[in-house]
């Protein structure tokens, strides 16, 4: 059987950085507030003339030499964004051009936070039947530029950034257990508006401007709580394993809230949680790729290592694997 194994991951983030005290100038709030109720205290913001495919190609080119990869040889590149350069092209034509990787499908796909986890089970299943050997999977966003900084409830939490890895066939390691869900249903509970005109939209904007992210917090909040636990424990019965077989939990990193009240549900050592919301903010889709590439740098990963990573994100839509790396 063909498994996926992750052989390099990079990632990247903007040099300009928005901490609290910058916050604190812009809207009503202040560094203790936002660090009790979310564990945030800087985010990296794109440059005016930086954009999702700018920092994806840094992500990728990293995740290339890390894994001493040519460009070529990548069949395969999924970009996971809500914040794409274009309607079209995708961003995964662009990296693909700016990479130099002109042997590679191309294509974007949109589930929110929860994009990198799609993604990576999307070119797994590629892998796992033999159409492809080496892919490349990036998660990449630049949610300042749909930011709303006159609403306090959301501006605090978004920042920017890109990781990639590369997935190649193997016969050991690797993805080996996933799973991937919506509700959309709930659609409505984290909106940006393109095309469509909707009053009701506008009207819960803070600067009733079109483009600009909206959340209901509270019920987001709820919501990724218990789907985040639900994923995690899915993943890990499939396998036929327990929680405590797991060496390290890379969760969304959304709220220091939402991922406490998610370990806690899944009874995880804290140790065995993996966090770094705080110098980041919520990056969406690059939230995990950009945690497991430091948690691999700082050593917290070695080989043999199990490794859940899990999200959720609007659409509402969710995702969760298990890796043995």
């Amino acid at each position: 059987m063909i498994k996926a194994r992750i052989s390099g991951m990079g990632y990247y983030a903007p040099e300009k950085v928005y901490d609290n005290a910058y916050m604190e100038q812009i809207v009503e709030t202040n560094d203790e507030w936002i660090v009790q109720r979310t564990g945030i205290k800087e985010r990296h913001i794109a440059a005016d003339d930086e954009y999702t495919s700018d920092l994806a190609t840094r992500a990728a080119e990293k995740a290339l030499e890390n894994s001493k990869t040519a460009a070529e040889e990548i069949e395969l590149i999924i970009v996971a964004t809500v914040t794409p350069d274009y309607f079209t092209p995708s961003v995964a034509c662009v990296v693909q051009k700016n990479i130099g990787a002109e042997n590679a499908a191309a294509f974007d796909l949109n589930a929110a936070c929860s994009g990198f986890v799609t993604a990576l089970d999307t070119a797994e299943k590629f892998i796992a039947v033999g159409k492809y050997k080496k892919a490349l999977v990036i998660g990449a966003d630049a949610l300042s530029k749909a930011t709303d900084y006159k609403d306090r409830a959301t501006c605090i939490l978004f920042g920017d950034a890109a990781g990639a890895a590369v997935l190649e066939a193997s016969d050991e390691g690797g993805l080996i257990a996933s799973c991937i869900g919506a509700r959309g249903k709930d659609f409505d509970k984290i909106t940006n508006l393109a095309y469509r005109h909707d009053e009701a939209e506008l009207e819960k904007r803070v600067s009733k401007q079109n483009g600009t992210l909206w959340m209901a917090g509270s019920e987001v909040m709820k919501f990724a709580v218990r789907k985040m636990a639900e994923a995690a424990n899915e993943v890990v019965e499939a396998a036929g394993l327990k929680m405590s077989d797991i060496d390290l939990l890379i969760p969304h990193q959304a709220n220091m809230r939402i991922i406490d009240g998610a370990a806690k549900r899944l009874d995880i050592d804290d140790d065995k949680v993996f966090r770094n919301l705080q110098k980041y903010g919520n990056t969406s889709a690059a939230s995990i790729p950009v945690a497991l590439c430091e948690a691999l740098y700082e050593g917290r990963i070695k080989r043999g290592d199990k490794i859940i990573i899990v999200g959720f994100g609007a659409g509402l839509t969710w995702g969760a694997a298990l890796i043995e790396w």
